[in-house]
């Protein structure tokens, strides 16, 4: 694929972006559906997230600052990455109005570096490069090494983004508060990571009410 994304200028992505950083974790991971990220040249347009507050049990955070979990307590705009289940790497943006919340990063749709991704996760097919937050750290080559760096700075590149709907419905694999609606994706596309059931609702961005 070609480059799809729009042609913003570093400051006023960077702008945006600062902005973006202060709000809400469900405002954020709404609002970055339809952004581009890139690290390291490879990447694409973020079509699902999931929000954690600093008082979600949910949360890494809940329960305090850790070794593990420090990078969530500040500053915001900042990459927090961990290891799931000691396999997997989980890319999350650090954000909030208050220390302790983060976006996780859940899909994909790769449009830049799909040569290099393809030879990182070991498959062809498009769909299955980046549709899940392992998959798309293996394919974008995140590891613990990203943990705690900027989110304005190289390797990572943001570009602001749009999405005609989006849809909302429940966290995956979680046992705590598993029923807050705070997972987030590009309605209609063909690289979530699962699809949304049916009681999901969709909505415009404008129309989607703040926590």
């Amino acid at each position: 694929m070609s480059s799809s994304f729009p042609d913003i200028p570093r400051p006023e992505a960077a702008a945006r972006q600062a902005e973006l950083w202060r709000k809400h974790p469900v405002e954020v991971a709404r609002e970055l559906i339809g952004w581009t990220l890139l690290v390291g040249g490879c990447g694409g347009r973020i079509v699902e997230t999931e929000a954690y507050h600093h008082e979600d049990p949910a949360s890494h955070s809940f329960s305090g600052r850790t070794p593990r979990n420090a990078v969530m307590f500040g500053p915001v705009g900042r990459a927090y990455v961990y290891r799931s289940y000691g396999i997997h790497w989980c890319l999350n943006f650090v954000c909030g109005e208050e220390p302790g919340s983060a976006v996780l990063i859940r899909a994909i749709e790769p449009t830049e570096g799909l040569d290099v991704m393809r030879q990182r996760r070991g498959l062809t097919d498009a769909r299955a490069l980046c549709s899940g937050p392992g998959k798309l750290c293996q394919a974008l080559g995140i590891t613990r090494e990203h943990d705690g760096q900027a989110l304005d700075a190289a390797p990572f590149h943001l570009v602001p983004g749009d999405a005609a709907a989006i849809v909302a419905g429940p966290r995956i694999g979680i046992s705590r508060a598993a029923e807050a609606p705070w997972r987030f994706g590009e309605a209609g596309s063909r690289y979530l990571s699962r699809p949304f059931p049916q009681s999901a609702k969709t909505r415009d961005r404008s129309s989607t009410p703040r926590p």
